[in-house]
């Protein structure tokens, strides 16, 4: 490789401005493109030499040509070659550490591959600013491309930057790069950079900076690279040595390959099928050469720049070159180095790709079984479930196929199901489960996944069949546990409870923990709806007292446990059982799993239930709003409660990035319900009553969620001034207080009794009654702790109290109102009490504090203010503040209303005179 970059200063500068995002605080992920030869390791090191020049910390990993045969192979190079601090660093998580030299694989809790993903995104957070190279994605295993997927969707604020490379060449039309490619290009954190040929001016600029060749030999060199400079300097070395310029690439190399000595093509022969890199003394094993004659040969192929030095083993100089001199082998010598290899190694993945590679099924057959089967400690479920399928492909053709994997066919079958499942493939574990014969493993595990998949009748018929064919008693108390939580939510709820009692009798007796605690929280999520909260309770605590060994378990019941704490109105003790969870997710780097996720989630809408925003905004600055998936969609809606009460200009990007999910009800009924809300402080309740119908048109009569929706649609539809649909969206909410989802009056906690309030006392304000009892009973209700509804409640309160001619107690509600507004610096419900302060003309006591300046005027609005006196229109300061012209807007009514003006002239001249221009 040449010194020098030459061509490639646009590519490089937009790959610095990647870098310098992650320095910011930004993070970043690129993926450079290009045919074979043409220059992306060049680049990609001159990269990495800017990031260290930077203070970045580097970790640079290579995919191999072995298929998904080495799980995260870059990612064991990576960190192989790490600096020592970095590495020490890997060490202190278990699931990295183990990819370490020397170290044991970490007990199996569950949930492996997400832990180790989980682990690494923590590590990359305790050594930012880090660079993480992958080259030649084109080979990276499945587990390596979902691990890139995951970074790349979850790298935001960190000082982190991600780069890859791949072949475009080698990527043909059902790579599986192809689609992944597809996906993150679609990220806004994700850039492309696409190499192309080198003009003919550059080309000759590089050249020229190999040595010194004359006009006729370079322009030769320039026609016949065609833009590729790996191929130039081919070229160029071949001319430098007096040789002839064979046509194609693969003969120029294998023309230099021929200028060996027949001792040093051997070497090169094996040092081609062990791969792109071997060590030296397995090396020296299969070429079969006496030592100083093998030493002789590598070093005649290292002077020749065919083989590099790494460490304690060599490098083909390019993966081009080590491919010409595989393909030119002959098959019964391909096939002879491949079982030679298979003899010294000792790695199961590599002993099953060169046992297949020459021939020996029976060695295939068992060191595909065991590669399975680290694959799985590993946590890289789909190169157990590829290992497992290889396994299952030669069980037929090899006698003693039992024996030689460790156990039997059926045996290994199931644990290809299962890890298909773990990699996220539900269809084809349940394609492969039914084909099984159906003991009671099979059925319960079936059961799991078709629930999983919403096929309830299906899981229900296969949980009964794994009740009635368990073989054990540990058997049976899972089958039971499985049966029924597929029961929940179905008309034949009624059956829970003694499926339930059942279990847990059994799972006791036979020490099945894991089953004896699933039962326990399908028990309590059942009782719980049927209003005994006490047992609920009682259920959830027994499932928490200890653990299982299966994370995923444990983190369950800790979610459960909190969030029935949570929705009694026991913020208290939901928070402390939360934040054990998420330090258990995080310990184990199970932050982003699913119940770690939920887990965060939940002690966020604590924090903000509890008035303590400072620590919710903190927390949902962790939701990435550049969300590309259904799950991140989810997540990012949350941080829109915060966003949204304290008018953060944020409301409008996030919302933009979740609008394309609203096609499922949950980030609908969240993001959209919020973005009602937002309409609705906007002065705009047209929109804020579109979304509201939006939401309530696809859900199921009697849920809860119903509540809050039909509570702010009154909201709207009084702001209207009309009564068109009031009574049907109170006729929704009452059917969910009366009769639930089932049919059969469910338990609302607190807060869905004080959103069942709310509807009532909102649906009298729409007729033109400001019911002060009603609304009472609304502030009463909400202050088992929510601090922020209850302020908006005393909003309401105190405008039905100046009505009825109350006015000292209308002044006091709408001062305790206020008051919360300002500490929680929730702005537009600070506004809104002004307002209503300044028409009431109540006395305006204490301070401005929440960011209210002289007048009333928020610091936003003081801003517009200042330019509105410049005599700038309300585009003119949309684009300076790079705010929505109709936010402009909104500001300049909100101006003119506290400044009691009529024109933007008279508001300039009032903000002279009170000196907010200044």
């Amino acid at each position: 490789m040449n010194g020098l970059l030459v061509g490639r200063s646009a590519e490089l500068s937009g790959l610095v401005r990647v870098l310098r995002s992650a320095a910011e605080g930004t993070a970043g992920v690129a993926l450079v493109g290009g045919d074979a030869g043409i220059g992306k390791t060049r680049l990609i090191s001159e990269l990495v030499s800017e990031a260290r020049k930077r203070g970045f910390h580097v970790l640079v990993g290579q995919c191999a040509e072995l298929g998904d045969a080495l799980p995260y192979l870059p990612l064991a190079d990576a960190l192989r070659g790490a600096e020592p601090a970095v590495r020490e660093a890997a060490a202190a998580h278990p699931m990295l550490g183990q990819l370490l030299p020397g170290m044991e694989s970490a007990p199996s809790a569950g949930l492996t591959q997400q832990r180790l993903f989980g682990s690494l995104l923590g590590l990359l957070a305790d050594v930012q600013p880090v660079v993480f190279v992958i080259e030649d994605l084109h080979w990276a295993d499945r587990s390596t491309r979902d691990l890139l997927v995951f970074l790349s969707r979850m790298v935001q604020s960190e000082r982190v930057c991600v780069v890859g490379t791949y072949r475009t060449d080698d990527l043909h039309r059902r790579h599986p790069l192809r689609s992944v490619l597809a996906e993150l290009r679609r990220l806004p954190t994700v850039m492309g950079v696409e190499l192309g040929p080198l003009g003919s001016g550059d080309m000759s600029d590089y050249v020229a900076t190999m040595g010194e060749v004359g006009a006729q030999e370079l322009g030769l060199i320039v026609t016949r690279a065609d833009g590729n400079p790996f191929y130039a300097e081919e070229l160029f070395a071949a001319m430098a040595e007096g040789d002839s310029l064979p046509d194609g690439l693969a003969s120029l190399l294998m023309s230099r390959v021929e200028l060996l000595s027949e001792a040093g093509q051997r070497v090169l022969r094996a040092a081609a099928v062990a791969g792109r890199r071997v060590e030296d003394e397995l090396l020296r094993e299969v070429s079969g050469l006496p030592l100083a004659e093998f030493e002789e040969a590598v070093r005649e192929i290292v002077s020749r720049g065919l083989l590099r030095v790494d460490g304690y083993g060599y490098t083909f100089r390019h993966a081009l070159l080590q491919e010409a001199v595989y393909t030119d082998l002959l098959p019964g010598e391909r096939t002879r180095l491949h079982a030679a290899f298979a003899k010294l190694l000792t790695s199961p993945a590599e002993l099953a790709h060169h046992h297949l590679a020459g021939h020996d099924l029976a060695g295939a057959l068992a060191a595909s079984a065991e590669a399975g089967r680290l694959a799985e400690r590993l946590g890289a479920p789909a190169e157990a479930h590829s290992h497992y399928d290889q396994v299952l492909g030669l069980w037929d053709r090899v006698e003693g196929a039992a024996e030689l994997a460790g156990e039997s066919r059926f045996a290994l079958a199931l644990r290809s199901a299962v890890s298909a499942a773990d990699s996220g493939d539900n269809h084809r574990a349940i394609t492969q489960l039914k084909a099984l014969p159906p003991t009671s493993e099979v059925s319960e595990r079936l059961a799991y996944y078709l629930y999983e998949a919403d096929d309830q009748p299906g899981a229900i018929a296969a949980a009964e069949r794994a009740v009635e064919s368990a073989e054990d008693q540990p058997a049976l108390a899972r089958a039971l546990a499985t049966h029924a939580r597929t029961l929940l939510w179905s008309p034949r709820h009624r059956d829970i409870e003694a499926l339930t009692t059942r279990a847990l009798e059994t799972a006791r007796a036979s020490g099945a923990r894991d089953a004896e605690v699933g039962a326990l929280l399908t028990l309590a999520v059942y009782v719980e709806h049927q209003g005994d909260v006490a047992r609920a309770h009682e259920l959830v605590e027994s499932a928490s007292a200890e653990g299982t060994g299966d994370l995923a378990m444990d983190l369950r019941a800790h979610f459960q446990h909190a969030r029935i704490h949570y929705e009694q109105g026991l913020l208290a003790k939901a928070a402390e059982v939360a934040d054990a969870g998420v330090r258990m997710a995080s310990e184990t780097g199970l932050k982003w799993s699913t119940y770690g996720t939920d887990l965060r989630f939940l002690r966020f809408l604590i924090h903000y239930v509890a008035g303590e925003w400072d620590q919710a905004e903190a927390v949902a600055a962790g939701f990435g709003a550049r969300v590309g998936t259904l799950p991140e969609a989810t997540l990012s809606s949350f941080a829109l409660f915060i966003e949204v009460a304290r008018g953060l200009p944020a409301v409008e990007a996030r919302l933009s990035w979740v609008r394309p999910f609203w096609y499922d009800e949950l980030p609908a009924y969240i993001s959209r319900g919020l973005a009602a809300e937002h309409a609705l402080w906007q002065g705009d309740p047209a929109t804020a009553l579109d979304h509201v119908r939006a939401v309530m048109a696809p859900m199921v009569d009697g849920y809860a969620w119903v509540l809050r929706v039909a509570a702010v649609g009154l909201w709207a539809l009084a702001e209207l001034g009309t009564t068109e649909g009031a009574d049907e969206l109170r006729a929704r909410a009452r059917l969910a207080v009366d009769s639930g989802p089932t049919g059969v009056p469910g338990h609302l906690g607190p807060e869905g009794l004080a959103w069942a309030a709310r509807v009532e006392a909102e649906w009298h304000r729409v007729h033109g009654r400001l019911d002060v009892e009603l609304w009472r009973r609304v502030v009463d209700a909400f202050d088992y702790g929510f601090v922020y509804e209850v302020a908006r409640a005393r909003w309401r309160l105190a405008e039905a109290l100046l009505a009825a001619g109350d006015r000292e107690e209308a002044q006091a509600e709408w001062a305790l109102a206020r008051e919360t507004a300002e500490r929680l610096r929730a702005t537009p419900l600070a506004n809104a009490l002004l307002e209503f302060g300044r028409r009431a003309r109540f006395v305006q006591t204490g301070g401005h504090g929440g960011g209210q300046g002289d007048g009333g005027l928020t610091a936003r609005e003081a801003e517009v203010l200042r330019l509105v006196a410049e005599g700038l229109t309300n585009r003119e300061i949309a684009e300076r503040l790079f705010i929505a012209q109709k936010t402009v807007s909104v500001h300049v009514s909100n101006i003119l209303g506290k400044l009691e003006v009529s024109t933007r002239t008279q508001a300039a001249a009032a903000g002279r005179r009170l000196g907010l221009l200044s």
